[in-house]
């Protein structure tokens, strides 16, 4: 009970599952599955002493999320940065064909890029009862939401529901994962096989986790082959970012940049738009490659070297996985195509 200013007492707020790990002295995410019943991956001490916490705290997960466990809700919600980009678009196909597959259906939140609208989203979620919560979306470090989001998760977790991130491996959640660095490294390797040497780099700020490991990979993928190191140019993570990115180039001059990699196939396309309003050809007077290999990749003119991500498979596995229940991490392969962007020098 809490003191009121005219004397009385009011209820205490209810304990969380944030109280339980205190009191437990473990972490959130340990609390949440001693808790849900995924004690595999818990220490049996640990185990006992956040039932014990819970017990002592008089704990109950969110009553109205207890219908997640009953089976009683037969939705999925998918959270996706941004619903224009053909990323996002091509893995919610691939979530909506596995849910269609076992009798669900997926709704979807835009967060926008906001990692605290994502929270928002989350926590307006949580109210729904979606059976299984699907997060994707680049990790964004250096945002004040990461432990709220893990609580909210992992609160929804312990009531019954299933949850699946789909980006680089940070929350403590299962999680589907693609190779970037790998993949950005193999492009680079590919550019300097076909006779590429002076490169600049499209990249987003570096708090954006996606954009940092390929622009590191394709530096990873250089190393040693005595090329300059690539100019850097820093845009957003867009189709207009790749755009700017590209005029500030001409405008800057080029003569030193043979090929441009752009960290994913939107930034690229908008730096080729850009390239050619700027009177410069791509796949003539420059090269440029992107990441994802997107549908359009193949669409527009010249068609687009890009390192090729298995967008559908991407969302197939993310719910694959969360019907499962597997707590493990998926981790998918990625190849790259050299196209007519970028021809043999």
């Amino acid at each position: 009970m809490t003191a009121m200013a005219d004397g009385s007492t009011a209820p205490s707020s209810p304990p969380t599952l944030h109280d339980v790990a205190r009191e437990a002295g473990v972490s959130i995410a340990t609390a949440s599955r001693a808790l849900n019943g995924s004690v595999r991956n818990v220490r049996s001490e640990n185990a006992s002493r956040v039932r014990a916490a819970a017990a002592k705290l008089n704990y109950e997960p969110h009553l109205s999320a207890q219908a997640i466990a009953k089976g009683s809700t037969r939705t999925v919600a998918l959270v996706v940065r941004d619903v224009a980009d053909p990323y996002f678009s091509a893995i919610a196909a691939g979530v909506v064909q596995a849910a269609e597959e076992s009798g669900l259906i997926v709704t979807m939140a835009v967060a926008d890029g906001s990692p605290e609208r994502e929270l928002e989203i989350v926590r307006t979620l949580r109210g729904q009862r979606p059976r299984v919560i699907i997060v994707a979306g680049s990790r964004i470090e250096g945002t004040g939401t990461r432990d709220a989001l893990v609580e909210e998760l992992a609160e929804y977790r312990t009531a019954g529901g299933r949850v699946v991130m789909i980006s680089q491996r940070d929350l403590p959640f299962g999680t589907v994962t693609v190779d970037n660095r790998g993949g950005a490294a193999e492009l680079a390797r590919a550019l300097l096989g076909v006779g590429y040497r002076r490169f600049a780099v499209f990249h987003a700020p570096p708090e954006i986790r996606t954009s940092r490991d390929r622009h590191e990979g394709f530096l990873a993928g250089l190393a040693g082959s005595g090329v300059p190191e690539p100019l850097a140019l820093e845009t957003g993570f867009t189709r207009a970012g790749g755009y700017e990115a590209a005029r500030r180039l001409v405008e800057r001059g080029f003569e030193d940049v043979e090929a441009v990699f752009a960290v994913n196939d939107v930034m690229a396309i908008g730096a080729m738009t850009g390239f050619r309003d700027a009177g410069v050809v791509p796949g003539v007077d420059i090269g440029v490659a992107g990441f994802d290999d997107i549908e359009s990749a193949v669409d527009v003119l010249p068609p687009l070297t890009s390192v090729a991500v298995p967008l559908r498979e991407v969302g197939l596995s993310a719910m694959r996985l969360a019907l499962s229940g597997g707590e493990q991490d998926a981790r998918l392969p990625v190849g790259v195509v050299v196209r007519e962007s970028t021809p043999p020098r």
